[in-house]
């Protein structure tokens, strides 16, 4: 599958296991989520700049927590840096590092505010940076792969080499590595050898006026909503 080439590529960070430390390399479960930057993520993903191929490669730390303590302003903020920029004609994609407690419900609403024909792709971990063998590096590179491939497009999450739409994705669970589904449909793609196979082409941008409007409204006016999982009030 044929890349863009010679773009630049945005990378997001918001925090959550991903970039999450612990006191012995053996420990799996018991670290601080959040705690490394996503300049040092990036430091640390092996074969980084020969899977660029040349383009650029920008990165922003959004927010750094833990992602079962995203609230609306955080939304709101990573939406709005998104936005922001999708809207450079030199950006072919983001890519968004988060954790996977609160992933899906941040990629659907991604989905529903951001009308874009470009690729936004959450990826994550289910080990901290410091585990022994951290599966953070290969989603991230995995992530990049998907981004920069000419069928992305909408939001797509990707974890463990499989790529998932946002409107699928589900976590399902608390600890193996390939913690995510979508459901019977299963996945969009799967990531091999450096390369995306596409099994199904991704749903892409779905344009809802009355979303898009958690851009610009203050949190505290959003309307009360069922979420997918628990219900909220800003």
């Amino acid at each position: 599958m044929q890349t863009n080439n010679n773009r630049q590529w945005v990378v997001l960070g918001t925090g959550g296991t991903i970039a999450g430390t612990a006191a012995r390399m053996s420990d799996h479960t018991g670290y601080s989520a959040g705690q490394l930057g996503v300049e040092t993520l990036l430091a640390g993903v092996p074969g980084l700049q020969a899977q660029l191929q040349g383009d650029a490669l920008v990165c922003e730390q959004v927010a750094q927590l833990d992602s079962k303590d995203m609230d609306p302003a955080t939304w709101q903020l990573l939406a709005r840096r998104c936005r922001h920029w999708l809207d450079q004609p030199s950006t072919g994609g983001v890519v968004i590092t988060h954790g996977t407690d609160t992933l899906e419900e941040t990629a659907w609403f991604l989905q529903r505010v951001l009308a874009t024909g470009k690729p936004v792709v959450l990826t994550c971990a289910m080990r901290p940076a410091t585990a022994l063998m951290p599966d953070g590096p290969q989603n991230l590179l995995d992530a990049l792969t998907v981004v920069r491939d000419s069928l992305a497009r909408g939001v797509l999450a990707v974890c463990a080499g499989r790529v998932h739409a946002a409107g699928e994705v589900q976590k399902v669970h608390p600890y193996r590595l390939d913690a995510f589904s979508s459901g019977e449909a299963g996945p969009l793609a799967w990531v091999e050898q450096g390369r995306v196979r596409w099994a199904r082409q991704p749903p892409g941008p779905m344009p809802d006026a009355q979303a898009a409007k958690a851009l610009s409204v203050p949190v505290e006016d959003w309307p009360w909503v069922a979420a997918r999982r628990a219900c909220w009030r800003p």
